[in-house]
């Protein structure tokens, strides 16, 4: 990929770090295209340049925010921007400084020296050390190229080990689709279980064939045993989430045989189609629906805060009935989706209501009602028509169904 960099540029690069940093926190860039096109809302612009004027309060600094930082291979966006801030959803207040000169800002890269500053109550952050802001002299560039990969250098917003997996793996339906989904109905030689390469014949429910052909879906998620997932408020039916086991592919779809019987008679005889078995998380056996699989999406993670006010619940923890706790990385389920304004990237506070008690220490009896108090962090990274997926960022007790989640605090 190449860059022409040219023109002239402050020698105080005065938080051209920052530009990077929360710039690229709009999202992944493997491409220079996809980094130019990262959505940067009207109000993180505004919040950008005010900060551009006055820098960040020292009491928006994260407790041993260090005043140099080498960025490093491993790093994330959100790591860094919760070195320096209290609360790293805020990276707009990161990005700003030099808005007229830095024409990308969704680039960082290992290598790089962050340098804090500190002034009159406010903090900035630079690429210089040394400098108080004083005198900003210009520094002319000559033109030059420079060739690198973008997806192997510049830092993501998460680390992509923590969520690349459960990108396509969960599957949240609704009460036609899961009715309709073909199901698995014989294997190959009468085999119990499959695994990958193993073939198995499925059917499509009546009036919906499995076929092939062009337009018509060829590859498959196999899932089995979906659990209802309802709103613990208003008792609605938010979906089913099904238990994904493997991929298929349509080898040949499903038909109908007409032949006649020897005495002449018609005779009607479903023949299934036949899938193979791509791959398997578990074993696949007869029973397992199909679903289309669908293409992966370019998705843009943007920690930023709701625009409108959040109260939701969990109201599950993906891929176990059993487990009570959540614990950091994991995933949950909310009650809230895209009908109610969840986006990717929306960050969450987790807080679970305070108990009641009584006041015995003196005169009568009071009933306190304790205030609640935040056990973790969440970002909604799928977000479905009535229910959302959020990994959780941060958990400082264990996350467990019926907590609640509001803005962040």
């Amino acid at each position: 990929m190449k860059h022409l960099n040219t023109g002239t540029l402050p020698a105080l690069a005065t938080a051209t770090a920052l530009a990077w940093l929360a710039g690229m926190a709009a999202g992944i860039a493997p491409t220079v295209a996809h980094a130019q096109n990262f959505p940067i809302t009207p109000a993180q612009r505004e919040t950008a340049q005010q900060v551009a004027q006055t820098g960040v309060p020292l009491s928006e600094l994260a407790d041993g925010a260090p005043d140099q930082y080498a960025v490093k291979s491993g790093d994330t966006l959100w790591a860094i921007a919760g070195i320096y801030l209290k609360r790293p959803w805020r990276w707009p207040e990161l990005w700003g400084m030099n808005l007229d000169e830095i024409r990308n800002p969704h680039l960082i890269y290992p290598g790089q020296m962050l340098y804090l500053e500190k002034k009159d109550g406010r903090a900035r952050l630079t690429t210089r050390a040394g400098n108080d802001g004083a005198g900003i002299d210009t520094v002319r560039i000559s033109p030059r190229v420079r060739v690198e990969s973008m997806g192997k250098t510049a830092l993501p917003t998460l680390k992509n080990s923590e969520i690349e997996a459960l990108l396509v793996e969960p599957m949240l339906m609704d009460a036609m689709t899961l009715a309709l989904a073909p199901r698995i109905v014989a294997t190959q030689e009468g085999r119990v279980l499959l695994s990958r390469g193993d073939r198995a014949y499925a059917l499509g429910n009546e009036g919906q064939p499995l076929l092939e052909g062009p337009g018509l879906p060829q590859d498959f998620r196999v899932f089995r045993n979906p659990r209802e997932l309802k709103d613990p408020l208003t008792g609605e039916i938010l979906g089913y989430e099904a238990e994904f086991v493997g991929r298929a592919r349509l080898e040949l779809g499903q038909t109908v045989d007409t032949t006649p019987t020897a005495d002449g008679k018609p005779q009607v005889t479903v023949v299934p189609a036949t899938i193979s078995i791509l791959s398997a998380r578990d074993e696949i056996a007869i029973g397992d629906r199909l679903v289309p699989a669908q293409p992966r999406p370019f998705i843009s993670y943007t920690p930023h805060e709701p625009s409108q006010p959040v109260d939701a619940r969990v109201i599950a923890i993906y891929g176990s009935n059993a487990v009570r706790f959540a614990a950091q990385s994991q995933v949950v389920v909310i009650n809230r989706g895209k009908r109610d304004g969840m986006e990717s990237g929306q960050v969450l506070s987790v807080v679970r209501p305070g108990r009641q008690v009584v006041d015995t220490t003196g005169g009568p009896r009071t009933v306190l009602q304790l205030p609640d108090w935040q056990v973790g962090m969440l970002m909604v990274f799928s977000p479905f028509e009535k229910a959302s997926y959020g990994l959780l960022l941060q958990v400082g007790d264990g996350v467990q169904i019926g907590d609640r989640l509001v803005n962040p605090r």
